[in-house]
């Protein structure tokens, strides 16, 4: 009798970990959008810090951002227990942040003035080495920017798998919560140091005797400025993408819009697949490059008026 039901606690907590491992998989594929920015954002974040201190630099931020996630966890943990019809607010506040960051990316790269920005990173760089500047504070401003950027990234990042979770056991919600933050972290913040450090390890090499390392250094140094590019496009990318398939989600008559264009396509002869794997895709995108948009617009808006 002990040992039936010895077995059966055990097929009940491999039951529970094949829930949990389902749900995160699912939360890491939602919040996967968010990392191409993340990341990009965080590795410019600590571009002008003195090389020798670029991980010193990151390694305070990663540690903001696990104080960030110790605070969202169980904020959103509180409001799933006690207000769990706040979820999907929050979901499209936060899709709705996130399509309005990538048209603010969009409209600054189109519409602003290169020549401007081209004079705001001559003067810095002027600042930086001008031996009066405090780098101490330099640091400090850079890494508390930083802190403040994450903790906007990572509140949508527990939305997002807040919403996945959000019918599960609340054991099962602090554990998925738990392990996305935590790996999200890891991972975000180790990738960050591997990108800052790219150009070092490119000069490393072309420095070597080989012939081979020379040319593998020298490839490293000239590609580092376009993957940096690369990130920024994708992140932009995914921000539409995730943003507007969250609010898409959110508003029945879109969301029921696109899957039946999505079945649709599923019949057109020796595409279908493709298309019904694509379409919804670009439709969220463009969804969400929309509502980036008007947001945009508000936001402009209200700043004309108080000005």
């Amino acid at each position: 009798m002990a040992g039936a039901s010895l077995l059966t606690l055990i097929d009940d907590i491999s039951l529970i970990l094949d829930d949990v491992s389902v749900m995160t998989k699912v939360a890491m594929k939602k919040t996967a959008g968010v990392l191409g920015d993340d990341l990009a954002l965080n590795a410019q974040q600590v571009t002008g810090v003195n090389p020798a201190r670029e991980l010193p630099v990151v390694w305070a931020v990663a540690k903001g951002s696990f104080i960030n996630k110790l605070i969202l966890v169980p904020a959103a943990l509180l409001i799933s227990a006690f207000i769990p019809w706040a979820v999907t607010p929050l979901l499209m506040v936060g899709g709705a942040f996130l399509c309005f960051e990538g048209a603010e990316k969009l409209a600054h790269k189109f519409l602003h003035n290169a020549h401007d920005d081209e004079k705001a990173h001559a003067e810095e760089v002027k600042a930086l080495s001008d031996p009066s500047v405090d780098m101490v504070a330099f640091e400090k401003d850079k890494i508390k920017g930083a802190v403040r950027t994450d903790f906007i990234l990572s509140a949508e990042i527990i939305a997002i798998t807040l919403g996945t979770v959000a019918t599960a056991d609340f054991s099962q919600q602090v554990t998925v919560l738990s392990v996305v933050a935590v790996i999200m972290t890891i991972g975000v913040y180790g990738l960050v140091a591997g990108i800052v450090k790219l150009d070092d390890l490119g000069l490393h090499l072309s420095e070597k005797s080989s012939t081979f390392a020379r040319s593998v250094g020298n490839g490293i140094v000239s590609a580092a400025p376009y993957l940096m590019k690369s990130l920024s496009i994708i992140g932009t990318a995914a921000m539409f993408m995730v943003g507007g398939g969250i609010l898409a989600h959110g508003i029945p008559a879109v969301y029921h819009g696109v899957e039946e264009l999505a079945a649709a396509s599923a019949g057109v002869a020796g595409a279908g697949a493709i298309l019904e794997f694509t379409i919804p895709t670009l439709l969220n995108a463009l969804f969400g490059i929309v509502a980036g948009a008007l947001v945009l617009g508000v936001v402009k808006l209200i700043k004309g008026l108080k000005s």
